[in-house]
């Protein structure tokens, strides 16, 4: 495993409390999983911040509160994931409302989110 902590083992336990964190919309505990000079791309980022990248994780945490924050609960439902170890990659298939949407998250060694990227359709 080339002493990576992020194994399929793991990346499970990630997407379920991943899941709960965003269902509760607790910016905090999603943003606790992520590597201080992470990125995030997401066309939503786009729309409020004027640059499709979001980098590091205090600015992350910043726009997920200014995007997010108002809400107090989300029925967010994973409809699949999938863990390629070999790249330590995770991929989760979203659905929340009528939005889909499939995101990537790229893991360090220690096991926090380097860089992660969503795709929205339907």
């Amino acid at each position: 495993m080339s002493g990576r902590t992020m194994d399929r083992a793991a990346a499970e336990r990630f997407v379920a409390a991943w899941c709960a964190s965003w269902c509760r919309v607790d910016i905090d505990a999603v943003v606790a999983h992520f590597a201080d000079d992470a990125q995030m791309r997401s066309p939503l980022a786009l729309s409020l911040t004027g640059s499709p990248v979001v980098t590091g994780a205090e600015n992350i945490r910043a726009y997920w509160r200014e995007a997010y924050g108002h809400i107090e609960s989300a029925d967010l439902k994973i409809l699949r994931w999938s863990w390629d170890e070999a790249i330590a990659r995770l991929t989760v298939w979203w659905q929340l409302g009528d939005t889909r949407a499939s995101e990537f998250m790229d893991f360090d060694d220690a096991g926090r989110v380097v860089r992660s990227e969503a795709f929205y359709g339907k």
